[in-house]
């Protein structure tokens, strides 16, 4: 969702570049930035692909960008439809020739979900693992604290939400509509959500958007367990309100999504593939410390 906020000191500069470096032995590495951010906003997704460089020499790392332009591209994070978001980037790695042999993904806030269904929709070139940095798997019911410096057009998003998400035009124009998921509303979600209640298996069962995501190795799920932007945080871990209120939340464990597996997820997780990790701190806010120490392993 929001840009990215690291409670270490800030990089400054330009916009990282996106060559390929020196060879490395390290799968390449694809990243996905959240509502409102760029690829290479150099306090955020540049300040991520930095860390992940200086720790993997010779990495190559592809930051997503949805445009043709920084600006557009942050626009795009609010309002170009989500499947032909998806699309986009389906071509994109499959036209670039250092990701035929495999890569990690890691999407942040928004980005965790859109790079699930990139796994699902798309299996060639091969997503290897995909990290998930706080990414809302069951969606959100409300944006509790407004992201990034745009009041005004958050508090039109939350209007625009509470009004009208499952109509048409909100849907077909508006990202976060697209995974906005009203516990109060489970039938017009499941009918009328055109990215979100598609890529969870809501309307039936896709055979292929299961065997493509258990192909993972592993599915990481950051949880930021003083988080005061998503509603509800457990969606991070792929947990959501019970139907029908919006106060009592449940593990992925207890869904129906889980125990009918409709993913697969539950033959993942017996397996060892999912791998739930919390972090203290609110939306996107964590240490290097932490990010070398605990992210960084799912990608050497």
């Amino acid at each position: 969702m929001a840009a990215l906020r690291v409670a270490v000191p800030a990089l400054l500069g330009l916009c990282l570049g996106l060559g390929p470096g020196p060879a490395s032995a390290a799968a390449p590495l694809v990243i996905w930035h959240g509502m409102g951010d760029s690829c290479c906003n150099p306090l955020s997704m540049g300040y991520v692909q930095k860390l992940v460089q200086k720790n993997i020499p010779g990495i190559y790392v592809l930051s997503l960008k949805i445009g043709n332009s920084l600006m557009q591209d942050m626009e795009n994070s609010f309002f170009l439809n989500v499947n032909q978001q998806v699309r986009e980037v389906c071509s994109q790695l499959a036209a670039d020739p250092r990701l035929q042999g495999g890569y990690n993904a890691m999407g942040f806030s928004q980005g965790g979900q859109f790079l699930r269904a990139v796994a699902q929709r798309c299996p060639s070139p091969p997503m290897l693992n995909l990290i998930s940095v706080g990414g809302q798997h069951q969606g959100v019911y409300g944006f509790p604290r407004c992201p990034g410096e745009s009041s005004h057009l958050c508090d039109w998003i939350r209007k625009t939400l509470d009004l009208a998400a499952y109509t048409q035009a909100v849907q077909e124009h508006l990202v976060q509509a697209e995974y906005w998921h009203d516990p109060l509303k489970e039938e017009d979600y499941r009918k009328y959500s055109i990215f979100l209640a598609d890529i969870n298996q809501e309307r039936g069962i896709n055979e292929t958007y299961k065997k493509n995501l258990m192909a993972l190795k592993k599915f990481v799920m950051v949880k930021f367990l003083n988080d005061t932007m998503v509603d509800p945080p457990i969606s991070e871990w792929f947990g959501f309100y019970k139907s029908g209120q919006a106060k009592e939340t449940v593990p992925l464990q207890e869904t129906s999504l889980y125990k009918e597996d409709r993913l697969g997820l539950q033959e993942m997780d017996k397996a060892g593939k999912l791998v739930f990790l919390g972090v203290e701190g609110d939306h996107l806010h964590f240490s290097e410390e932490w990010f070398d120490t605990t992210i960084l392993p799912f990608l050497q």
